[in-house]
């Protein structure tokens, strides 16, 4: 999906709405949410649900109640009640499915405090709102240099403005307290304009921010992931990837959040595995578990005093092994149930259409010989 400012340009390039996925026409925006009850009608006699999910900038969402009755359909643009003055965002959702979202996120959906739309944006306010949206970046980078020389240990991220420009909320990420008291007054008196300052974690910042994944694609936070769950290195091991922060740490400097996804799958298998704590006792010696694939169901052990050599052993044998050496029985090596185990390989790839050798273009090529030369035909009939 994209919207029109996202469309081709004149030399067919995709022109780009350059905003991150956060435009004004919710063509292209994060989040998003599918309607599934949308070609569905209530009973007879029961009214709509009268609360709205409400979009602003990146991932901030807020539900509010329709008291007016209008008609809102999902991607109108909408002016809210705030603070002070009004806000302006997209409806990203109505109907039945808000009242969900609502228990789901734990909002009482009988609070008379919610706040309010109070109606869908005016041309004018829809002005406004592109107008102050314009002027965010020059504005973060003047507010990350007041920050830099007042030697203020925090990173400014995001800046988000108010509906009617009132107000700008300026978010920062910072290990320690930071004392912004100054920071504000200097702020507010550059840019003339309320300040308030608000501290987000690593992986808020990187939702905000979204950006391209090491798999090639948008973000899983910026895009559809709500909720943060707690990734440890556990599930790293679990699923026998190989510990390097490099490769297990996502953009926000935290462990991806992918590393839960199949984390159930390899518990599950794991529960009919032998331990990888366990030993094997054989005529040969002791033997460890170096490895463990669940997919071919397949461990490989080393004996102790041959750790390099390492011998592929399948699920149920090693279970059958396990059993023999609880009734204090030993088998003669691991090599015999290794044996068996090459026997029934297959070949993986066969070629047969001919094709050729990967490698044919390393092998040197002939040289050829020179022709000799051709005696002239006169020389040859005056020798006859």
């Amino acid at each position: 999906m994209a919207c029109s400012s996202c469309s081709t340009g004149k030399d067919g390039q995709p022109r780009g709405c350059k905003n991150n996925g956060t435009c004004g026409t919710d063509g292209c925006n994060k989040l998003t949410v599918f309607d599934w009850l949308a070609n569905m009608s209530l009973p007879n006699g029961q009214k709509p649900f009268d609360c709205v999910e409400v979009r602003f900038k990146n991932s901030r969402k807020e539900f509010f109640r329709n008291v007016e009755g209008l008609s809102l359909a999902i991607g109108d643009v909408v002016a809210t009640q705030a603070k002070s003055g009004h806000d302006v965002g997209i409806v990203t959702l109505t109907g039945e499915l808000v009242r969900v979202q609502m228990k789901r996120k734990k909002v009482d959906a009988e609070d008379k405090t919610l706040p309010k739309i109070y109606r869908k944006a005016s041309q004018r306010d829809i002005d406004i709102w592109q107008k102050c949206r314009n002027k965010e970046e020059e504005i973060k980078k003047r507010s990350r240099e007041i920050a830099i020389s007042l030697h203020l240990q925090m990173k400014l991220s995001d800046v988000e403005f108010q509906g009617d420009g009132s107000k700008a909320t300026f978010y920062y990420t910072a290990e320690e307290r930071v004392d912004f008291r100054q920071l504000i007054k200097d702020m507010a008196k550059a840019f003339g304009i309320r300040i308030e300052m608000r501290q987000i974690g690593y992986r808020q910042e990187a939702q905000r921010l979204g950006g391209i994944g090491s798999c090639g694609r948008e973000l899983c936070c910026s895009t559809w992931l709500t909720d943060f769950r707690s990734v440890s290195t556990a599930s790293a091991r679990y699923q026998q990837l190989a510990l390097n922060p490099q490769k297990l740490a996502g953009q926000c400097g935290k462990l991806k959040c992918c590393l839960n996804y199949e984390l159930d799958m390899y518990l599950e298998a794991l529960k009919d595995f032998p331990s990888q704590d366990s030993k094997l006792q054989t005529k040969k010696g002791i033997a460890f578990c170096q490895k463990a694939d669940i997919f071919k169901e397949t461990l490989w052990f080393s004996y102790k005093d041959d750790p390099a050599n390492w011998h592929a052993l399948k699920k149920d044998q090693v279970i059958e092994i396990l059993e023999l050496n609880k009734n204090n029985e030993k088998i003669a090596s691991l090599e015999e149930y290794a044996q068996e185990n090459l026997g029934s390989e297959k070949m993986a790839f066969e070629n047969v259409v001919g094709q050729d050798s990967l490698n044919r273009f390393d092998r040197p090529k002939k040289k050829r010989r020179p022709k000799k030369k051709r005696k002239n035909k006169s020389k040859a009939s005056s020798n006859a």
